[in-house]
């Protein structure tokens, strides 16, 4: 199907016809569900874009918002593009110091806070820069210089009754190329990157995206979605748009760690995440076993094992399939809710396993493929259609083509416009002939589909010569439910190393079984730690080329984090970080290299 260029705001205005549970989405806050209706969401949106309009907020002028996800976060977003106005998102884990950057580069106007404890962290860099004239907190406020919400969106329900015609004509002038936003890339090397998306990229990639969504609200008696990944990120905004335009309301929780509650409480139909997550989840569930004994474990772990070589072109007998879901698969699809459709996964490289063990119980979880840069959808799985190890095809009107070297080329109606005040960067990014370089290596079979290998920064090469894709050997090593990272490194040695935290909780559990004390003190010191991770590193070695195979680790006690710099907010390794933070216990796994 062919698109005719849109706005976001006229995708949101079809799906408010579509909505069938009156309901545009909901946040939880201390443990309540706060709903919104249609009604009050538009009446809401309206009020804060004349709000703003009344602080002097123009088309083109730059909007900040550095908040948790929330209805609110969506009435802002609504709100500034009705405005013809450019939101800047910034996620609640950004540094200080990048805060003030994007503050600055963007030249924002007008900047929006979810509450003091996320304003703590600015307050002093804020007052130093001149072209934020104004700062909203979301919630009430102890800062005098905070402007209340509320009080903005009293501001503009005056001012829409002095002038009724008013929003209608500002929402009128959006145009399908204004641009709609600024995202900063956080990059895992240098100064973030604004990136330049229009009206257009956005909303015309959510409809072509929307395609390959594998549910139809029709089908359920209110349909729910959760949300959990950060709307800064233009994997879980777009995801947004497209349940506005479907008509699915987005529930979006207050804590990661009770995703479970949140599951048995909303029932949701679908939800799009990171690998690490299900990596998580599927850990849990394959651990749940070990609790069991006699013929109830057996049956447990054949019916596990059954769905980890899961394969949709090949899949078990019908009498395999209906037994294992009536005694195993049923239960496990209770944890999701019990009327989970399926899972999009993208940001990262998804395992295999990971795949197979989601679709062979039964929940459909297809990978997809995309940056930033592109809006963010490139490709993913067409609807019935499922290639384990693939990020799916190219979306309608993308195109994609690798190049000599294995780089993803992509050209499309949702590439970026380039980055802002950074035209040499740009001209980097975009060739003259439109094709964008996404830095990630990868191929394409006879059928189109693609298979992503790792990023293009992140392949190094041993002394030996022989190049090493590290990302797939560490989502192989996470596999295990008593590893929680891996980082793998090995750049101008002879042989891959790594470093590896341990799950804890799972390993101390282990010891427990075993009849064994926990060692509190130096942990990752213990040698029935370490013996226990060489296990598990010894049964990845086995699927892996010689010169990948992890020959020596290193064992950290304490998790990779984003407030240490060491992550992305989407859970990617700063490797340039790691390997400078971690220089000396790097240098211990090469420090006999010769043997």
């Amino acid at each position: 199907m062919k698109y005719e260029p849109t706005t976001i705001l006229s995708i949101a205005e079809q799906g408010f016809e579509k909505n069938k549970t009156g309901i545009v989405s909901a946040v939880k806050r201390n443990g309540k569900w706060i709903e919104t209706s249609i009604e009050d969401f538009k009446q809401m949106v309206q009020d804060l874009a004349l709000g703003l309009y009344e602080l002097g907020v123009r088309k083109g002028d730059k909007v900040s918002l550095h908040a948790e996800n929330s209805t609110e976060w969506l009435v802002i977003d609504q709100a500034v593009l009705t405005l013809g106005a450019v939101l800047v998102p910034i996620y609640t884990t950004q540094p200080g110091e990048q805060i003030e950057y994007i503050l600055e580069n963007s030249e924002t106007k007008v900047h929006f806070v979810s509450n003091d404890d996320v304003f703590a962290e600015t307050k002093p860099l804020i007052k130093g820069i001149e072209n934020v004239k104004a700062v909203i907190s979301i919630v009430d406020s102890n800062h005098n210089k905070l402007r209340a919400f509320d009080e903005i969106l009293e501001m503009g329900h005056k001012k829409g009754e002095e002038d009724p015609a008013l929003y209608d004509k500002l929402k009128g002038d959006v145009e399908p190329e204004d641009l709609a936003t600024l995202i900063y890339t956080s990059g895992t090397t240098g100064v973030p990157k604004g990136v330049m998306l229009t009206h257009d990229n956005i909303a015309g990639n959510a409809l072509r995206a929307h395609e390959i969504f594998p549910f139809d609200p029709d089908d359920f008696d209110e349909p729910k979605v959760i949300s959990y990944l950060p709307l800064a990120h233009m994997f879980e905004r777009t995801a947004s748009y497209i349940y506005l335009y479907a008509g699915v309301p987005p529930y979006y929780i207050e804590d990661v760690e009770s995703i479970k509650e949140d599951f048995a409480e909303i029932r949701p139909i679908y939800l799009v995440t990171v690998p690490r997550l299900l990596e998580k989840i599927v850990t849990g569930i394959k651990v749940k076993g070990q609790e069991m004994s006699g013929i109830k474990k057996q049956l447990y772990y054949w019916a596990v094992n059954m769905a980890e070589e899961y394969d949709p072109e090949n899949p078990p007998a019908n009498w395999k399939m209906w037994l294992a879901n009536k005694l195993v698969y049923s239960k496990i699809k209770e944890l999701f809710g019990g009327r989970m459709v399926g899972f999009n996964v993208g940001g990262a490289a998804l395992s295999p396993n990971i795949a197979r063990f989601i679709n062979g119980i039964g929940i459909y979880c297809g990978l997809g493929y995309g940056l930033t840069e592109t809006s963010p959808v490139l490709t993913g799985p067409p609807v019935g259609e499922l290639r384990i190890g693939s990020s799916g095809k190219a979306i309608a009107d993308v195109e994609i083509k690798i190049a000599e070297d294995g780089e993803i080329l992509a050209k499309g109606p949702n590439i970026m416009k380039g980055y802002y005040k950074m035209p040499e960067k740009t001209e980097e990014a975009i060739d003259d002939d439109g094709w964008f370089y996404t830095g990630d290596i990868g191929h394409l079979d006879d059928d189109g589909w693609l298979f992503v290998t790792d990023r293009k920064k992140s392949l190094f090469k041993l002394s030996t010569g022989k190049y090493v894709a590290p990302q797939p050997i560490e989502n192989a090593l996470v596999n295990s439910g008593f590893i929680e990272q891996a980082v793998v490194v090995g750049s101008e040695h002879k042989f891959c190393g790594a470093l590896i935290v341990p799950n804890w909780e799972n390993m101390k559990k282990r010891f427990e079984t075993t009849g064994h004390t926990f060692p509190e003190d130096n942990p990752a010191e213990n040698e029935f730690v370490i013996k226990r991770i060489q296990k598990e590193v010894d049964k990845v070695n086995e699927d892996l080329s010689k010169w990948e195979k992890v020959k020596k680790f290193k064992l950290l006690e304490d998790q990779f984090t984003i407030e240490d710099g060491e992550i992305t907010p989407t859970l990617k390794v700063k490797r340039s970080v790691i390997n400078k933070k971690y220089k000396e216990q790097i240098d211990s796994i090469y420090a006999d290299e010769e043997s």
